[in-house]
């Protein structure tokens, strides 16, 4: 019965070597699936033209493809793509390509909806449907990489998980499906092109360090005072400024690798020169770089951005302290597809 398949994306590499020697085939036949699934990104056995047609079936009798399909694609005047993905069970979800002069990024999502309500995402208005599974991700990560090539003739050159979703509470799937993009039998991307955000899950920081993982980590922090944070993302109640420092230093220790921090300068929330002294005093406890993030309105709050003279004044102020200081500006927001604006509207 169809649900008894089993997705063959979740299938390990040492069990579908058991699965071929249990049917009688060579055990190397496992060894070129997981080349289709995961270097060809095939989402069918019928792709698979070097196992035999009896293989397939035998394959397709006993497992199934999980996959992803594209729902609906959006295209912004700045060439950005915003893509609505269907999953097998019906659940929506959104993935963005961002092409720049420098640059093609694919910004992924982690999860269908979000159970952290930061009150600047519109994902945080959504209620948490599920977790991706790593299969799931790397199937995101294929369509935007073929995206880039049919559209912009370039290879996908970075990955951010910044989409839909907390990152860190999927956190055996998102490391999953990070080790396929960056096998040397996956696609094989270098793990310093991947950058996963968080909104600061202290404990899972630190687990991270524990893994000794490679790739890139950037704190979505937006205020440097509890008060402050707290208003605007709830799961500081629970992962304080202190907590998060001594987690963020534990990840530095362990890793070498240097932690962006994510500031978005609200008007006449976070916009001082008090606050951006505080953001300095914050930053220089561990090795970082900050990266000043444009905000993008969304329909649920009546946030906006800081005026300009008080945005460059927060901003010289921080150049004036030495930090590396980036100001990120938004790609795709006459689609909804810049930074916080990622939701899934329910049909009319």
């Amino acid at each position: 019965m169809a649900e008894s398949k089993k997705d063959i994306r979740g299938i390990k590499q040492d069990d579908l070597i058991t699965f071929f020697e249990e049917i009688g085939e060579k055990k190397f036949r496992a060894k070129q699936v997981y080349e289709w699934l995961w270097a060809k990104g095939a989402n069918s056995f019928e792709e698979m033209t070097n196992l035999s047609q009896k293989t397939r079936e035998i394959l397709s009798e006993h497992f199934c493809f999980n996959d992803i399909s594209v729902d609906e694609q959006q295209f912004s005047s700045d060439r950005t793509i915003k893509t609505r993905f269907k999953m097998h069970d019906g659940e929506l979800i959104e993935g963005v390509l961002i092409p720049t002069s420098s640059r093609i990024t694919a910004c992924v999502s982690s999860q269908s909806g979000c159970s952290l309500s930061c009150k600047f995402c519109a994902t945080g208005y959504m209620d948490l449907k599920r977790n991706l599974t790593a299969g799931e991700i790397y199937s995101q990560v294929v369509a935007i990489k073929e995206q880039a090539d049919e559209h912009y003739g370039q290879n996908l050159s970075n990955i951010v998980y910044m989409g839909m979703g907390e990152p860190l509470l999927n956190y055996k799937n998102v490391l999953e499906s990070i080790r396929h993009i960056t096998s040397p039998q996956g696609l094989g991307m270098s793990p310093k092109r991947i950058t996963v955000s968080t909104a600061g899950i202290a404990k899972m920081i630190k687990k991270l360090g524990d893994d000794d993982v490679k790739f890139n980590l950037a704190l979505s922090l937006h205020a440097a005072n509890d008060e402050k944070r707290s208003k605007m993302m709830p799961i500081n109640d629970s992962n304080s400024l202190e907590v998060l420092t001594e987690a963020l230093q534990y990840f530095y220790d362990k890793t070498g690798t240097r932690i962006t921090l994510e500031y978005i300068v609200f008007d006449n929330f976070n916009d001082n020169i008090e606050d951006a002294e505080e953001l300095y005093q914050f930053a220089k406890r561990v090795p970082t770089k900050v990266n000043i993030i444009e905000y993008n309105p969304i329909e649920f709050n009546d946030l906006m951005n800081a005026r300009k003279d008080k945005f460059e004044a927060f901003v010289n102020h921080l150049d004036s302290k030495n930090l590396i200081v980036n100001v990120r500006r938004s790609r795709g927001k006459d689609i909804d597809a810049a930074c916080g604006q990622l939701t899934v509207k329910k049909e009319a």
